[in-house]
């Protein structure tokens, strides 16, 4: 596993303690619930789930060739992460204020998740390929291209017609 994966996993638990902290928080001062509940529904679904997403599928998924990822693992990570961060603050801060400022932010949080997203679809997309593929490239098993199949021999016929 790479730091970015390992990486990927520990923030998406981090978001997954802090989506249930701020579920207590608004449980306790239920006034916050209007500026908050879509941040929250964001970190869970967003922080916690595509993060962990993210993460075991750059663990998990087969790399043709063996290829490595880094910095499309650490570009997605980035991206990903600072997305949310800013949401976690613009978003609250612009809909109790309706400030511009916190607006812009919001928006650029979106931006960012956005960019995260479009990183880790270009970097799986390098990883989704049939097995043909691989096949062609040499890559369909460890060991090089596949043993070729040969059909099936004809039956003995001796009954002589």
């Amino acid at each position: 596993m790479s730091r970015w994966q390992v990486a990927f996993l520990r923030a998406a638990l981090g978001w997954l303690v802090a989506t249930g902290l701020l579920g207590v928080v608004v449980g306790i001062w239920p006034s916050l619930a209007g500026p908050f509940r879509t941040t929250h529904a964001h970190m869970g679904l967003v922080g916690f789930f595509l993060g962990m997403v993210m993460g075991v599928a750059f663990w998990m998924l087969p790399r043709p060739g063996g290829i490595k990822q880094t910095a499309w693992e650490r570009a997605t990570f980035l991206l990903l992460q600072a997305g949310l961060v800013l949401r976690v603050v613009s978003e609250p801060a612009w809909r109790m204020t309706l400030a511009r400022g916190w607006h812009v932010a919001f928006v650029a949080s979106g931006v960012l998740v956005l960019a995260a997203m479009v990183a880790f679809a270009l970097a799986m997309s390098r990883r989704v390929v049939t097995l043909e593929t691989l096949r062609a490239k040499g890559l369909g098993r460890r060991g090089g291209a596949a043993p070729k199949k040969t059909a099936p021999a004809a039956p003995d016929d001796e009954s002589g017609a």
